[in-house]
């Protein structure tokens, strides 16, 4: 965590007090990918979490409005206490330390139910009509979050991609699964084990706090299962992945078509994902993504298994040796 991210943004002091919690104490946690940080604040025997979006970068109305849609649906995102939305700050419910992440890797009986668990959370999600106002996220924006791989990734381990042949394969696999998605869903876009508080002593829904969600779309009801079972940060086994997807069929009366759409998407964001890790690396200086680029090519090579990728996998296969995949990276750490 570099120094500046240890230093509260010089309005807390007000805000802080006029909401009540002047003098708290306050202590950085992890941030994320984005401009915004966070700080645990202690008052009095009381617990919350300063998160600071600075504009222009962050908007902090995202979060507010989606937070408040998911409590009034019934699931666990944190109550906001204070707002000034001018400078990026809120005052928002402490979750606690119990993330999801640590407790199934400590813990790896318990991944299989955990998992299955948070796919309850999304099928209860998935049957509530989604908040007015937000972006859809289809076609257009799968085929231009790809070309991160052509823009950020390939540069970085030396290769010259072409972009339209690129273009055009993602566009032949994936206009079948827009066409598919009729019954569009609120998409959190984030879903994942770092991203989900256990709550002590809730039961059921309640047990799972949500974070970071301020980015959610309208999309297709596979996007944040994927995100889930396809974690960029740890390792799910393929046989949770299995079971959560057929807990999620099951629960909700999907087709097979569903399932290969699952891996088409899967395949989308795991390839965006490849490219995004580049650019945090040498636009944002956040080298630290680097790491996870060996699990992201196993992913990506796993989608792409799928025969209705064929089109997709033939491109990478023509443009992308196996020295420039999982080993570049293995390679960079050895």
């Amino acid at each position: 965590m570099a120094l500046s991210d240890m230093i509260p943004p010089a309005a807390a002091t007000k805000f802080l007090a006029d909401a009540g919690w002047g003098g708290a104490r306050l202590s950085p946690l992890a941030g994320d990918a984005s401009f915004r940080r966070y700080f645990r604040v202690e008052y009095d025997g009381r617990y919350a979490v300063l998160m600071d979006a600075p504009p222009p970068e962050e908007d902090v109305r995202p979060f507010v409005a989606i937070a408040e849609y998911l409590r009034g649906i019934g699931l666990n995102a944190p109550n906001i206490f204070a707002r000034d939305i001018e400078q990026g700050l809120l005052l928002i419910e402490d979750f606690g330390g119990n993330r999801m992440r640590e407790a199934v890797d400590e813990a790896r009986e318990d991944e299989l139910p955990l998992y299955q668990a948070i796919t309850d959370v999304l099928v209860e999600l998935h049957g509530h009509p989604a908040p007015q106002g937000l972006k859809r996220h289809g076609l257009a924006d799968w085929l231009d979050e790809v070309e991160l791989l052509i823009d950020w990734y390939g540069p970085y381990v030396g290769l010259d991609l072409p972009r339209d042949s690129f273009r055009a394969a993602w566009e032949a696999a994936l206009t079948p699964v827009d066409a598919r998605a009729i019954d569009w869903v609120t998409e959190l876009r984030d879903y994942h084990a770092e991203n989900v508080m256990l709550i002590d002593g809730a039961n059921g829904l309640a047990r799972f706090g949500l974070l970071d969600f301020q980015d959610a779309r309208i999309g297709h009801p596979a996007y944040d299962l994927v995100s889930m079972l396809e974690d960029a940060r740890r390792d799910v086994s393929p046989e949770v992945e299995q079971a959560c997807l057929a807990h999620y069929v099951a629960a909700t009366g999907r087709d097979a078509d569903f399932v290969g759409d699952y891996w088409a998407l899967g395949a989308q964001r795991n390839t965006r994902i490849l490219g995004l890790f580049c650019r945090l690396a040498v636009r944002d200086a956040k080298p630290g993504y680097k790491k996870y680029q060996p699990r992201m090519w196993g992913l990506v090579e796993r989608d792409l298994a799928h025969p209705h990728l064929a089109p997709v996998r033939a491109w990478f296969d023509a443009h992308i040796p196996p020295s420039h995949r999982a080993d570049f990276w293995l390679d960079m750490h050895a």
